[in-house]
């Protein structure tokens, strides 16, 4: 899977492939991942900000 597919499905922007496997450990790092990349996002996003306002 590449990584622009799984970031899409993170960001629930893509269903989830129906193969993969479902168990609590997997649903667990998936949660983990989508919480990382969402405070990252939003970091680029204020320090963006932080660099138009100077």
């Amino acid at each position: 899977m590449g990584v622009l597919k799984q970031i899409a499905e993170y960001l629930y922007l893509r269903k989830k492939d129906p193969n993969a496997p479902d168990t609590k450990w997997v649903k667990y790092m998936h949660g983990i991942n989508r919480l990382s990349l969402l405070l990252f996002l939003f970091a680029i996003i204020v320090i963006v900000v932080r660099l138009l306002l100077k």
